[in-house]
């Protein structure tokens, strides 16, 4: 029986945040202890829509690894890997170009909804309509049977496995593996300010690495019920980030529900709160703070322990890419 593979990673466009940590950065280092992980910095992916702009995706690269040592991914059992500089996956990517039409890539939900959201319209970088074809050659090339995406990501990996199985069809033989969704236990955290996305671009975000000084300031600026005014006032818990990160982040549920009861009926004051919830993320990122401190005193180290991952990745990604070029027959040279 093939040993399950993971196949996960981030686009290096800033620090990474609470919300990475919930959504996916906590059951990674979970899933290492059970499952053979490929952990990927996207910078490639990145770039489709930061072209202009390729410092902010390079400058961010260590900070990313920072980030996930410090949220307490090991080394030793999880492969960090550079997109970039694994050349099969470009290679890869060209040859499924040829196994998708313009009209699928467009009507991807995903797709679509992400180009709305950035007002590309006609100015639409190529590199971003056909990321969904990258990110099929990234899962393939890993032979990943597993990738961790929040519900909106799931056309991507349908769009995946809809190459692998047009490929396999056309080569007749089972060269590429089909992957299976592991869907987040927390849905999307919202931002400190109550809108709907913790985005490093809108501010609203509390990254792994803050000083115990501004952790307390996000806390303390946090939405709450705008109608909750005086202590003695029934308050609204849904829509309230301060209880959503409660339920996220504090280990103490039958608190929680102890609170959330206490504020419905009202006598709980929004200060009150947020002093619970900032006392359980201070306990939370102090020790992510330190080793990310520590991480990045050494970043001689920190790059050093990615370009070997990445030459572990290089020799499982050139593995495949060889397997498709003689499936295809382009192995002109034996």
């Amino acid at each position: 029986m093939q040993t399950p593979i993971i196949l996960t990673g981030d686009r290096p466009t800033g620090k990474l945040h609470i919300g990475h940590y919930v959504g996916s950065l906590r059951q990674r280092v979970l899933a290492q202890q059970t499952h053979r992980q490929f952990v990927m910095i996207a910078d490639l992916q990145a770039l489709t829509d930061n072209g202009q702009d390729p410092a902010k995706v390079t400058g961010n690269v260590l900070e990313v690894m920072a980030d996930y040592l410090a949220a307490g991914l090991d080394p030793a059992k999880t492969t960090f890997c550079l997109q970039s500089a694994l050349p099969a996956l470009p290679e890869l990517t060209c040859y499924y170009l040829n196994l998708v039409s313009v009209a699928r890539l467009e009507r991807n939900p995903t797709v679509k909804a992400e180009i709305q959201q950035k007002g590309f319209e006609r100015s639409l970088p190529a590199g971003f309509l056909v990321y969904p074809i990258s990110q099929a050659a990234d899962i393939t090339a890993f032979r990943a049977t597993h990738v961790p995406v929040g519900e909106d990501q799931l056309p991507m990996l349908e769009q995946a496995n809809e190459i692998v199985r047009r490929f396999n069809g056309l080569v007749g033989q089972e060269v590429l593996t089909e992957c299976q969704p592991i869907l987040s236990d927390t849905g999307r955290l919202p931002g400190i300010d109550g809108k709907a996305k913790m985005s490093k671009s809108l501010g609203n975000t509390i990254e792994l690495g803050m000083s115990e000084a501004e952790i307390k300031q996000a806390v303390h600026a946090m939405y709450t019920d705008p109608n909750h005014l005086k202590l003695s006032d029934p308050g609204q818990v849904e829509g309230n980030a301060v209880f959503t990160y409660l339920d996220a982040f504090h280990p103490d549920k039958a608190l929680v529900a102890e609170m959330k009861a206490h504020y419905r009926r009202g006598g709980l004051g929004d200060m009150r709160c947020k002093q619970v919830l900032n006392d359980c993320l201070q306990n939370l990122l102090a020790p992510m703070r330190e080793r990310r401190q520590q991480a990045m005193s050494e970043r001689g180290e920190l790059l050093n322990l990615l370009r070997q991952g990445t030459e572990q990745a290089r020799g499982v990604t050139d593995s495949l890419l060889g397997e498709v070029k003689r499936a295809m027959g382009l192995n002109y040279f034996g």
